[in-house]
């Protein structure tokens, strides 16, 4: 049987990676995605789609399947999948990298707010009414009914259902990666004030924080959370490599 990796994907870098690993011949490849998003990007490698059941449920795939590598490819803030594939890599024996998008640094401009959570944010937002851009995802955006007194604008992949609860909000849908035009322009149509979302690293969201930057809006980053004991890496090369060096010691 040739080696088999498990690459828990959704993010960019799992794309690159699997463009990356498709045409070899030496190694079969599975990418999981945990089904959130309706109309994925079409991938090159095979797909399965939605959980696991827990750390159980990895582990017990992990050793149905044969897999000879996990590499968690996840975006920074799934910090159960991590936890979950931590775990499960360690009781099955299974070797397991974190490729960890490295997060974004403030520059000479920014107004960036550090904040612990959707609650935290909330609070940190004030209670005069602002046009705030939720940038956070479709699974956050119900906890701002808290500070029900702003304007939203929420930009997701797929549409919200149910719709937020918030009374004022724009839902837009749309898949990017957005240009600083793209972003320069939706800040000014919605006259936004403040915005709110992940520090999430990686080029294919960052042109709204130099948009933001550049109108001297707040920018309020909710804090990564903290990830599992495992080795991690932050490119796509340096997961190559370790996926070499882990096939080679499998084949000594």
């Amino acid at each position: 049987m040739r080696p088999h990796l498990l690459l828990l994907g959704g993010t960019t870098e799992a794309r690159a990676l699997a463009l990356r690993l498709a045409a070899r011949t030496d190694l079969t490849v599975t990418l999981s995605l945990a089904g959130r998003t309706l109309n994925p990007a079409a991938m090159p490698v095979p797909v399965r789609s939605g959980g696991f059941g827990g750390a159980e449920g990895l582990e017990a795939y992990l050793r149905a399947h044969g897999v000879t590598a996990l590499l968690d490819a996840t975006h920074p803030y799934a910090a159960r999948i991590s936890a979950n594939a931590a775990l499960a890599a360690r009781r099955a024996g299974v070797p397991l990298l974190v490729l960890h998008r490295l997060a974004w640094v403030a520059e000479p401009g920014d107004d960036w707010r550090p904040v612990a959570d959707v609650a935290a944010a909330c609070a940190a937002l004030g209670h005069a009414p602002r046009r705030v851009f939720l940038a956070l995802g479709r699974q956050e955006v119900a906890g701002f009914a808290a500070a029900p007194q702003h304007r939203y604008l929420i930009r997701s992949v797929d549409p919200i259902t149910p719709p937020p609860p918030m009374p004022r909000v724009t839902c837009l849908t749309a898949r990017g990666p957005f240009t600083l035009a793209d972003e320069e322009a939706l800040l000014d149509a919605h006259g936004i004030e403040a915005i709110v979302c992940k520090n999430s690293g990686g080029a294919a969201s960052f042109a709204k924080l130099v948009a933001a930057r550049a109108r001297r809006l707040p920018v309020f980053l909710l804090d990564r959370p903290a990830l599992p004991e495992a080795p991690r890496v932050a490119t796509v090369e340096s997961a190559l490599d370790w996926l070499d060096h882990v096939l080679s010691r499998r084949a000594v």
